[in-house]
């Protein structure tokens, strides 16, 4: 008689809060997620800042390792092996209190199909925590935010997820709830491309090995997405929706052909296709490195779905912003989005043992 085998026990890991760069950015897309802006308190100055980064510094490491934080009234939710994370930006205001502002860090214009909402937008800090674990995530948050009280109140949070996995295990880019593959263009992680695009090596001397992050709340309209044909999805899209491959190609990964025409002679990737409007070559070569967390929000019996778009990029004004005009003006998908939230940060670099978070920016 046969018995059962025991289950395989899953995957757990720990990421290293070290680093050169602070390690959620160029890591996978976490499958929980929370952001949280906060506005400074009145009286705050660069001295109490930087009080606050090394009580976050802290915090950061203890988290990560699956420890309690000091004061930390749930220790028991301080779990290791959860892949946690924590990114820690400064708005543009955090710079009339410090100087040495990043080159390009100003809050982005309002673009023609923008609806901007307060509560989604703008913030003097951020923090945003990402794990494989959403009860991890809610406890961090919880011991961050409450350590940051005497400094800064929160402003606007938000909340998603991304699935990265196949259902074979092994990595994938994931999608949005169009059921889009989003992200494919993105520079590979560890290649000298993706270190130009992301990480900052001119402006202030702190901020070297640092980057901007560009958070956009944008609303999706399923209902009438879903009213389109599966064709009509594509062609938006310019990318196949079984596998991600654009129009022109099989796999997700083949290059564009932007010049291929179909039998009517029509581009096969159209004008105003997404893929195209925001291929590099396309932009004068500027590249931005994007990640994605899916949200619903449930209002009574209504439900808003949506896309939590992060873009990191070195400069915000030099890469990302000529990128959102151009979609602005022309994207096929602005017929079933809207962004209802916008705002920019200046991540700081990482830090090593025995030191902290913007030391050279708030020692």
């Amino acid at each position: 008689m046969g018995t059962d085998s025991a289950p395989e026990a899953p995957v757990r890991r720990s990421i290293s809060p070290y680093g050169e760069h602070q390690p959620g950015i160029a890591g996978p897309t976490p499958k929980h997620a929370e952001l949280v802006a906060l506005k400074l308190r009145s009286g705050v100055d660069k001295a109490g800042l930087g009080r606050l980064m090394r009580l976050w510094s802290g915090d950061v490491v203890a988290l990560a390792e699956g420890r309690p934080a000091p004061g930390d009234t749930a220790p028991e939710l301080a779990v290791a092996n959860v892949a946690l994370t924590t990114t820690i930006g400064f708005g543009p205001r955090v710079f009339q209190l410090t100087g040495h502002k990043p080159p390009g860090l100003d809050d982005l214009p309002v673009m023609k199909h923008d609806r901007l909402d307060p509560a989604w937008s703008g913030g003097d800090l951020l923090v945003m925590v990402g794990a494989d674990d959403a009860v991890s995530v809610v406890h961090a948050v919880r011991r961050l935010v409450a350590d940051a009280k005497p400094f800064a109140s929160p402003l606007w949070r938000q909340t998603g997820f991304w699935n990265s996995t196949g259902a074979d295990g092994r990595p994938v880019t994931g999608r949005n709830l169009f059921g889009q593959v989003d992200g494919t263009g993105n520079p590979a992680v560890g290649t000298p491309e993706l270190d130009r695009t992301v990480w900052s090596s001119d402006g202030p001397d702190w901020f070297h090995g640092g980057t901007t992050l560009v958070v956009r709340r944008i609303r999706m309209n399923l209902d009438t997405w879903d009213e389109l044909t599966r064709s009509e999805q594509e062609r938006a899209v310019g990318r196949k929706l079984s596998t991600g491959a654009p129009l022109t190609g099989t796999a997700e990964h083949d290059e564009l052909d932007l010049q291929a025409r179909d039998a009517d002679g029509r581009l096969v990737i159209a004008e105003n296709s997404h893929a195209r409007l925001s291929h590099h070559s396309e932009n004068d070569g500027r590249r931005i490195f994007r990640k994605g967390l899916n949200y619903v929000q449930d209002n009574g019996p209504t439900r808003e779905s949506g896309l939590i778009f992060l873009s990191h990029q070195a400069d915000v004004a030099g890469q990302f912003l000529p990128l959102l005009a151009r979609l602005d003006a022309a994207d096929a998908l602005n017929e079933w989005t809207t962004t209802i939230g916008s705002a920019v940060f200046a991540l700081p670099p990482g830090f090593q043992p025995g030191s902290w978070l913007a030391h050279k920016l708030l020692g």
